[in-house]
């Protein structure tokens, strides 16, 4: 019996830039990339764009055509593809299919680029297009919201949902490069300004004490709007962020996510509402849970929770909703576990707390212990409404 084996690593390197005004003709942020990756073949860019970031910036499209109009290393596409934003976008193969249908009409080969201007979903959705079309179109993110520009947006992950479950269909897919514009975040509304702010004390609770503590006294800051605040916790989410993909497992190969904490049920409370709850809206909730489960098991103390349970509540997100309460070992939110497993493809593996800044992984969690969980969290919630009244 005789076999043969190979073995061989891919290196992966991209770039977030953090600029202002990405399209004006002043700022050479997008020239300067495409100098430094310099080819003697036509390259061409395809733009596609959220609904909501088009009608928000009435002038992009045009600023988009001036910019390009002064490029001499890359061709724009004319057309510029607007699709609507949101989970919906992700939950429409249709979509997805006239992705495709572009990259065949306007000969978008593997030294061109597709680039996505918009929320998390826009750009999952046009990233998995891109890693499955010719085996892997380059792909330029251009995220414009809180969510996107700290987390996903940064990330190697793309995906559309499928069957009824989140990123059921996706790809493992490093982006050419990232440009996070500021300026679009100054028309996000107040909803979707702090719903990304969840992602932040998410990673901060795993990886960095400091920078929970600093979103702690800087919780008003950020709540009011203030951009320079804004961009301090972008930089330092997505810096975490990368840390993390940088130095374990960037593919998901085992079944470990600490990036994940809280996400088991935030994913299913998304599917459960119809996603009328917002994903960042839903992993606040589900750190809340889990948290207040990591205390429960003995593995936090209640004065460290009820610090995360402040915060949430400071930067304003609810913590308590009917889809994410459990009631009894029927409750659906439960089912979220299980499907948790599935994706991960391996046995259970959840991250919880044992003090702000540190993860611990269990392999199995409680339903009673979660039930009494939930009921913390919302008596918790009860009282603190009691107060502001």
């Amino acid at each position: 019996m005789s076999f043969l084996e190979q073995s061989f690593s891919v290196k992966f390197e991209y770039k977030i830039h953090f600029t202002k005004s990405l399209f004006h003709t002043d700022n050479p942020t997008f020239t300067d990339f495409f100098k430094s990756n310099p080819t003697d073949v036509l390259r061409k860019i395809f733009f596609v764009l959220d609904q909501g970031v088009a009608d928000a910036h009435a002038d992009l499209v045009s600023a988009i055509r001036t910019y390009f109009d002064q490029q001499q290393e890359v061709q724009l596409i004319p057309e510029i593809l607007i699709i609507q934003g949101g989970e919906a976008s992700k939950n429409d193969t249709g979509l997805f299919d006239r992705l495709v249908e572009a990259v065949d009409q306007y000969g978008i080969d593997r030294h061109s680029y597709i680039a996505a201007i918009g929320g998390g979903a826009v750009l999952d959705l046009v990233g998995y297009a891109a890693a499955v079309s010719h085996r892997g179109i380059k792909h330029i993110r251009i995220p414009t919201t809180v969510l996107s520009q700290n987390d996903s947006g940064i990330g190697v992950k793309n995906g559309i949902n499928y069957k009824g479950k989140k990123n059921f269909l996706g790809t493992f897919a490093p982006p050419a490069a990232v440009f996070n514009d500021d300026q679009f975040l100054l028309t996000l509304t107040d909803r979707d300004w702090r719903s990304g702010i969840s992602e932040a004390v998410k990673v901060a609770l795993i990886k960095d004490p400091r920078f929970f503590y600093w979103i702690e006294d800087n919780a008003a800051k950020l709540v009011s709007r203030d951009l320079e605040t804004m961009d301090y916790l972008i930089v330092r989410c997505a810096e975490l962020h990368l840390n993390h993909i940088a130095s374990a497992d960037p593919f998901e190969m085992g079944s470990a996510r600490p990036l994940d904490f809280g996400h088991w049920s935030a994913h299913k409370l998304e599917q459960l509402s119809n996603f009328s709850v917002l994903h960042g809206e839903a992993v606040a909730m589900g750190i809340a849970l889990d948290s207040t489960y990591s205390f429960l098991s003995g593995l936090l103390t209640e004065d460290k929770l009820l610090r995360i349970l402040n915060v949430l509540l400071h930067v304003s997100f609810d913590i308590s909703n009917p889809f994410i309460q459990i009631n009894d070992e029927e409750s659906p939110i439960l089912r979220g576990l299980t499907e948790f497993q599935e994706h991960l493809g391996g046995k259970l593996t959840i991250t919880l707390l044992t003090d702000i800044g540190t993860g611990k992984e269990v392999h199995h969690m409680d339903h009673q212990l979660l039930i009494a969980a939930s009921n913390y969290v919302l008596n918790f919630t009860s009282a603190t409404a009691g107060l502001d009244h």
